[in-house]
């Protein structure tokens, strides 16, 4: 494999952002001096200011598309008591005290928030909590009402239960029917929601846009969808959200569908679902043959889904999932926080049959070939990163991370016990993600223009920091395109950007060119390589996949095998801190598919690695003066994921 020319940082900064770095670039990295005849064509602007009349995304908007308040049933089971009002504020930069107690804030504001509350049940812990007789008077809600009321581990263990009931479908259905559509509860804290967030919109500043969570549940299996909406209140406000729960809802993702296409019918607005956690699904999140009821994926269904799921929450809290071992056992970085135990609730133990239906990487080549078949590929999506904190608290950064709700909030306590352990398995409390966030490369920061960009996929995910990336497709970019302080306007004239389709290829061409860069987060870890890895069908109908390393820092050369050697490690685990002596500030490169067959279909994405820097639970140790437990890795490499270009042969 030929190694890719780095380009120099200031040749690069307008392709990612218009921000500047506070940090000069590396001693080590080399001035690319570029010839007269390279800089022929690097002044592409119509008139003498090269900004004027620019109409493409000018720098990636960062928000959070799952978060969960204390209006959730399990968040305010395990002691979140943080609404709607306290999250907005949060997000957008304010300090607030925590459900523990602490104060906390954000090491800068996030441009937009999506709130998705649980739907299910919506608002019945916070009359549980009160002893509200609307819950007591069932022995269910008292029995819950009680535990919660207890504190400490007793409401952790009457969150547990609420949660078992729920995931297996053991409610007391009177009992819950005071808190699902068709209820007075239900729809008013519905309305206030949405006027609440209508409070914090403040166009091109901050934007809350609206949605809720679907919790499909099947025995434990996860199929959670999340519902965001383009529109205000006006339109949103004429629904309700829909529930997984029978008899008021449904947990099939084809009613779902139903129920988008009703919304937008009645309103003329605009809606899109999101699935997470594929990981936990045990096989059901990405049928190829058979669904999660024993029936036949169908036209319909692929049809369905291609059109309403344009993305998939790829990383965040409970794992990453991106790709497994072992289905991509050529893969080094493929090891990533894969919470591979069981199923949501560890009712059921994974089995290695069930991944290949459960990681995002998978699920993509499955989409080619079931395109060959119904011409339609359901699984034909950009990526998102969330949280789903349950703690009303947007922290994805390791030395800032509250935990997964409220009983994992700091102390010096919260490594001391699993997250969750059964008969089936246990997974550790060190083994929550510090994850994720979503850029959107958006035109302006309002409802429309993120919704806009989400729904054509150019987006990406982070497993939390805030490094800028580029990544663009087409058949005759060259190095020269590089060589200008406004290289995105080359990239858009000549090609397409994250989450599109290429053309079809001019006469001449032999291979697509991809121009990628990437930008590290300013107050973050420098960046390792920039990796592009290629999914593709293969004649006789399998799938295959390759990772390819194009950009990398510190001047190394790859082994006779063509691996890359390792970046180094400056962890200190003894004071949580690392040092950017290693890696480079940014990278980017103009990269031609060495393996191309334009008879067969692919898509391309993006994977960027910083270099090691300390979890999460080794501040805590640092900060308490604790262990780390036995078995946490000292070290991780963050990432980030840019939706996939995809490539359809010509008929």
């Amino acid at each position: 494999m030929k190694r890719q020319k780095r380009v120099a940082a200031r040749h690069i900064i307008t392709l990612l952002a218009t921000a500047v770095l506070s940090t000069p670039m590396p001693a080590h990295a080399q001035e690319w001096i570029p010839t007269s005849e390279q800089l022929a064509n690097t002044y592409p602007a119509p008139a003498y200011s090269p900004y004027a009349g620019r109409t493409f995304p000018e720098r990636p908007l960062w928000g959070e598309t799952h978060l969960h308040t204390g209006q959730s049933m399990d968040a305010g089971g395990f002691g979140a008591r943080l609404d709607h009002e306290d999250a907005y504020r949060f997000a957008r930069g304010e300090e607030i005290i925590a459900s523990s107690g602490q104060p906390v804030r954000l090491s800068r504001p996030l441009d937009w928030l999506v709130i998705a509350d649980h739907s299910d049940g919506i608002g019945m812990i916070f009359d549980a909590l009160a002893g509200n007789p609307a819950v007591t008077r069932y022995e269910q809600g008292k029995r819950w009402s009680d535990g919660f009321r207890a504190g400490g581990q007793t409401a952790v263990d009457t969150a547990l239960d609420l949660i078992g009931s729920v995931s297996q479908g053991a409610i007391d259905e009177a009992l819950f029917n005071n808190y699902m559509p068709g209820s007075r509860r239900f729809s008013t804290l519905w309305s206030d929601n949405l006027k609440t967030a209508e409070r914090f919109y403040e166009p091109g500043i901050f934007t809350p846009l609206l949605g809720f969570e679907w919790t499909s549940l099947v025995a434990g299996n996860n199929m959670h969808r999340n519902v965001i909406f383009r529109d205000g209140p006006d339109r949103v406000g004429q629904i309700v959200p829909m529930v997984m729960t029978p008899p008021w809802g449904s947990l099939d993702p084809m009613d779902l569908y139903a129920y988008l296409e009703a919304y937008e019918k009645k309103t003329n607005g605009a809606a899109l679902a999101l699935a997470h956690n594929g990981n936990l699904s045990n096989g059901v999140m990405f049928p190829i043959d058979i669904r999660f009821d024993g029936s036949p994926v169908t036209q319909e269904y692929v049809e369905a889904r291609a059109k309403w799921e344009p993305l998939y929450e790829i990383t965040q809290i409970k794992g990453d999932g991106e790709a497994h071992p072992f289905l991509s056992p050529n893969d080094e970085f493929a090891d990533y926080y894969n919470w591979d135990v069981g199923n949501l609730d560890l009712s059921e133990a994974k089995t290695d049959d069930m991944l290949a239906r459960e990681y995002a990487r998978e699920a993509l080549k499955s989409g080619l070939a079931l395109e060959t078949e119904f011409g339609t590929n359901p699984y034909k999506f950009g990526f998102s990163g969330a949280t789903d904190s349950h703690t009303g608290l947007v922290t994805a950064e390791e030395e800032n991370f509250f935990g997964k709700h409220t009983g994992y909030e700091p102390s010096a306590e919260r490594l001391q016990h699993p997250f969750m352990k059964n008969e089936n398995g246990e997974l550790f409390a060190w083994q929550m993600v510090a994850a994720g966030l979503t850029a959107v490369w958006a035109e302006e920061n309002t409802r429309e223009s993120i919704f806009d960009a989400m729904a054509r996929k150019e987006v990406y995910a982070t497993t939390g920091p805030r490094m800028s990336v580029r990544f663009f497709g087409g058949w005759n970019f060259d190095e020269a395109d590089l060589a200008s302080r406004i290289p995105s306007t080359v990239g858009y004239s000549k090609g397409v950007p994250m989450g599109a389709d290429l053309s079809a290829a001019p006469d001449g061409a032999e291979a697509p060119t991809f121009m990628v860069a990437a930008l590290r987060d300013p107050i973050g870890a420098n960046l390792d390589r920039i990796q592009v890895v290629k999914g593709w069908l293969n004649e006789d109908g399998t799938t295959s996949e390759a990772v390819y390393d194009v950009a990398w820092s510190d001047g190394r050369v790859p082994g006779a095998d063509g691996k890359l050697p390792a970046v180094g490690d400056t962890v200190d685990v003894a004071t949580a801190s690392w040092a950017n002596s290693i890696g480079a500030s940014e990278l980017a490169t103009v990269w031609t598919d060495p393996d191309f067959d334009p008879a067969r279909p692919a898509f391309y994405y993006v994977r960027v690695l910083e270099i090691p820097t300390p979890p999460w639970y080794v501040y805590d140790a640092y900060r308490y003066g604790i262990e780390i437990p036995e078995g946490a890795p000292t070290s991780q490499q963050e990432r980030a994921y840019t939706s996939p270009i995809w490539y359809t042969p010509a008929g």
